[in-house]
């Protein structure tokens, strides 16, 4: 039994990236049953749909190959368990939770943020191999990396991808994710508790690795930023690894505290760019193939010809394709990619922070010369950070520019942009009002 498995391996090793190999093949067990029946044994639920739904047709092949017959193969959970060890990610992963803190204070990884899924090209590269480098624990030295880029471009996929492998790779090890927002409300929930003293533990004694996302959202938090230097002097002195993501360099990032800037550039600091038209191919390729959609290549190559901004806008062109597909019953051709690439590209096109303006003015009842002009009126300030916002999420024009536009230095834009993205979360009344101005610019309707 036991060579005959071996055998079987061998032969999916040469088929499966040695990451997948170690994460879903190596924990399996072959056995037979009474019944003459072959199973495979998964350590856990989601190991056996993950197995099966992408591995179990290319397992059953090697092993008729290998037994030089076909043979019945079931896929089964294991009973033998280990109370000792984790099952899941949503176990392995590090809870930090307490009954007197707010629970919003971490995230689950994405199942599907691993370096498996992610596809490595020359804009990212550099990014892919720190990234698998620090998750390898190769390079002793290197115990801190910043993700730079741009929305859309992957880096919270790089750094969730650092989580599954470590999770894999070194279960005993407890990984914390959480987005710089939600550290922040976790602190004042600490404060508002007066459990401020187990807030700080849980990170400086209770975690191995931090991956925060988004910390460019801590400008001008003073007091969250004196206590997260507090906790990554903690981290580094014991030796921890953390992994940061930004939009914007350390040094680019306003009312941020000298102690946390020099943190944040202390690590390697790796940026992604975005994707050509070659690694657009293969991403979308991936994508199809995750999802298990058949486009056709020259459908494929039409929309990485044209939807060029980034990895979600190639991903929402590939599941537009596919659904309208669907539910008009017609094939995926040129014609029909057109007709969803139009709807995308053509919004964008006409989209500017002229356009922005007169919506939100319109829509708040002021004047453009209003939201332009100094004046610190409530509701020309909710006017104005929301046209920031808009200006910032539909137009490629950079932060300065946005600010310029607003006679506003980008000090001002960046806290404006943090929030309304704030106020989509928690304020209803907000929520409201960015949906019904963005469904108007993404309709054409303006």
């Amino acid at each position: 039994m036991e060579t005959i498995w071996k055998r079987v391996k061998a032969a999916l090793k040469g088929h499966i990236p040695d990451n997948s190999f170690r994460m879903w093949i190596e924990p399996l067990k072959l056995k037979q049953d009474r019944k003459g029946v072959w199973v495979l044994l998964c350590p856990n639920p989601f190991s056996k749909k993950r197995v099966q739904d992408k591995y179990g047709t290319m397992i059953e092949s090697e092993l008729h190959a290998a037994l030089d017959n076909t043979c019945r193969i079931e896929f089964r959970v294991s009973k033998e368990t280990d109370r000792s060890k984790p099952k899941t990610y949503r176990d392995l992963q590090l809870p930090l939770t307490n009954d007197n803190v707010s629970p919003r204070c971490g995230c689950q990884l994405r199942k599907d943020f691993t370096f498996d899924y992610f596809v490595v090209g020359g804009n990212n590269s550099f990014a892919y191999s720190a990234s698998l480098l620090l998750a390898s624990k190769k390079d002793a030295h290197q115990k801190s990396l910043l993700l730079l880029s741009n929305t859309g471009m992957g880096k919270s996929h790089l750094s969730q991808a650092i989580g599954h492998h470590i999770l894999s790779e070194y279960p005993n090890e407890r990984v914390y994710y959480v987005t710089a927002e939600d550290f922040s409300n976790e602190m004042v929930q600490a404060f508002r508790h007066e459990v401020i003293d187990k807030f700080k533990g849980k990170y400086r004694n209770n975690c191995d690795v931090l991956l925060m996302e988004d910390v460019h959202f801590l400008s001008g938090k003073k007091r969250t930023q004196i206590e997260l230097v507090s906790i990554l002097d903690a981290l580094y002195r014991d030796g921890k690894r953390i992994i940061f993501s930004s939009c914007y360099l350390p040094a680019d990032i306003p009312k941020l505290h000298d102690a946390l800037r020099s943190r944040l550039s202390n690590g390697l600091i790796s940026n992604i760019d975005p994707p050509n038209f070659r690694t657009r191919i293969r991403i979308l390729q991936k994508k199809a193939m995750i999802n298990g959609y058949k486009i056709p290549s020259t459908v494929l190559q039409y929309l990485a010809g044209e939807l060029t901004e980034d990895v979600r806008q190639l991903e929402s062109g590939l599941n537009g394709v596919a659904i309208k597909s669907s539910l008009l019953g017609q094939p995926i051709d040129q014609s029909l990619a057109e007709s969803v690439v139009k709807c995308i590209v053509q919004q964008r096109k006409n989209i500017t922070i002229e356009v922005i303006k007169t919506l939100v003015c319109k829509h708040y009842n002021v004047s453009i010369e209003d939201i332009v002009s100094r004046s610190r009126k409530q509701s020309l300030v909710r006017s104005r950070q929301m046209a920031m916002y808009l200006a910032r999420r539909y137009t490629d024009l950079s932060l300065q520019a946005i600010s310029k536009s607003f006679n506003r230095n980008h000090a001002t834009a960046l806290h404006s942009i943090n929030s309304i993205e704030t106020g989509l979360k928690e304020n209803s009344t907000i929520k409201k009002q960015g949906e019904f101005l963005c469904q108007k610019l993404e309709s054409g309707k303006f």
